[in-house]
């Protein structure tokens, strides 16, 4: 199985033992250095686990031949093809069974990549089972319905299919796995203070929006944002299963877990090229955004990115998708996440810092801000200030609001979005189109002449504007409206902080 983004490629191993001349097998097929390569570590691991390396000239084609072949997943079943055409083992099952398999010197089979989507597309085109280094199988086996056989050795394998070795598939308590794998280490109620701001990412969580922090530095912006992950509802079967397989197939899947079962958290370095971020590369592969996927990603230090890197965030944000074209193929990542991104008011940090002066003058002040454009920022649903914490809040005794509340808050109102757009839809008022946002985002008259005014003043944009709708919408689910108010309205526009002078 070849993989494409996520997505998995069948190929399928042919070998012809000719049976006369000599010389190393010819390995054809579009296959790249890595697999090349595997011709000598498939005869070592031959040797080496008891069988003999084909003696006449053997011929391996990857096909469909069209189609290019990347990784050391085809070691084990090319070492199995050799074995059934030079007759040195007999099976009637092979063709019910996917295999893949990184194979070492010795024999033995090491963890791949990508196993997930290949355990999905197992059971999407009915075959019996796989069989998948011993390390993936859990990982395999979080899909229902589909046989997986950890393998440890070559030998194993070659029993397993030739029916000497009696081999017992993996099983995954999913129920257990996500309750011991879904528990956060940290709460909202670590953070002191900062109330007002926590209500802001009470709506961002509730809406599903993209939010920007702006504060002096120590203020607590990379602390609530950490803390975001753990007021959203728990990730459902089918979405930490789509945040799995990208997580599988970038190789970022930790050791030992077959499944998230929380929602990602990225924090990116200003220094962060745009492949990096939003994918891509030679072979391409999943960025930043796309591990993102259905959690948060947060940018620190916000105007320090590169300007082009910043621009590439533009199109992700409103499609949810990455493409990545080459010249033989495409691949598309899906990256449907939140954008959460902190800054300084000013360069040295200090603008609106009531305890320490700030050395900025307002021409470095406005270039500042500038580095990040008005159509990036237009994207960006909620600009909320968080400004310095007092002593008495960091040294009082009494904790905030922690995140189980504010998670049963944030799961009510995104139970009457699933009311709103249909029990089986994804959409939430953060992902409104226009036409859903004049549907369910009708305002009262008060609301009415709030906007305009809104809309005259701070210059807001139409994209600005319904932007604002849609916060406002979402603050009259949390407060259990079904009218948008001129209250919801006023405080969506308190929201829209860049909008005005700093």
């Amino acid at each position: 199985m070849a993989l494409a983004g996520i997505e998995v490629i069948p190929c399928e191993i042919e070998v012809d033992v000719t049976g006369h001349g000599f010389g190393a097998p010819t390995l054809v097929g579009l296959p790249d250095s890595a697999v090349k390569e595997s011709i000598d570590r498939i005869r070592s691991a031959l040797r080496n686990s008891g069988f003999a390396s084909p003696r006449t000239r053997t011929t391996i084609n990857l096909a469909p031949a069209d189609t290019k072949k990347e990784g050391p997943a085809f070691d084990l079943p090319i070492a199995i093809g050799m074995l059934l055409a030079d007759d040195q083992v007999h099976s009637e099952i092979t063709a019910e069974y996917l295999v893949a398999g990184e194979l070492a010197l010795d024999g033995r089979v090491r963890p791949i990549k990508g196993v997930l989507s290949m355990a999905l597309f197992c059971r999407e085109e009915g075959f019996r089972g796989l069989l998948v280094p011993l390390e993936n199988a859990d990982e395999a086996a979080v899909v229902e319905g589909v046989e997986a056989y950890g393998i440890s050795a070559l030998s194993e394998a070659v029993g397993f299919l030739a029916g000497e070795l009696p081999l017992e598939p993996a099983t995954v308590d999913l129920e257990d796995l996500f309750q011991a794998a879904s528990q956060y280490d940290v709460d909202f109620s670590d953070v002191r203070g900062q109330e007002h701001v926590k209500r802001a990412l009470l709506v961002v969580a509730a809406g599903r929006h993209n939010v920007l922090m702006i504060g002096p530095p120590g203020t607590g912006k990379t602390m609530l944002a950490r803390r975001l992950p753990t007021v959203m509802p728990p990730l459902s079967l089918e979405e930490s299963l789509e945040t799995t397989r990208i997580y599988s197939a970038a190789g970022k899947l930790r050791s030992g877990s077959a499944l998230l079962a929380t929602r990602p958290f990225r924090q990116s370095h200003h220094s962060i090229s745009i492949p990096a971020l939003v994918g891509g590369g030679t072979i391409p592969s999943a960025g930043e955004v796309s591990l993102s996927h259905h959690g948060v990603l947060f940018l620190d230090e916000f105007p320090e990115f590169n300007r082009s890197v910043l621009e590439s965030l533009r199109q992700v944000i409103e499609d949810g998708t990455v493409t990545i074209a080459r010249a033989h193929s495409s691949v598309r990542f899906p990256a449907d996440f939140m954008l959460v991104a902190a800054m300084n008011p000013c360069p040295c940090g200090y603008f609106t810092d009531p305890r320490r002066p700030c050395k900025c003058s307002a021409p470095q002040i406005d270039r500042y801000l500038a580095r990040i454009s008005g159509p990036l920022l237009e994207r960006i649903d909620i600009h909320i200030e968080v400004p310095a914490v007092p002593v008495t809040a960091l040294r009082g005794v009494q904790s905030g609001t922690d995140s189980a509340t504010m998670r049963t808050q944030v799961q009510g109102a995104l139970e009457i979005q699933r009311r709103r757009f249909g029990p089986h839809a994804t959409m939430t008022n953060g992902r409104m189109s226009s036409r859903q946002l004049r549907k369910h985002a009708a305002i009262d008259d008060d609301g009415e002449r709030l906007l305009r005014q809104a809309v005259s003043e701070l210059g807001l944009s139409a994209r600005a504007h319904d932007k604002v709708l849609r916060v406002a919408r979402t603050i009259a689910d949390l407060a259990g409206e079904e009218q948008v108010k001129a209250v919801h309205l006023s405080e969506a526009i308190q929201y829209r902080r860049l909008d005005r002078s700093i």
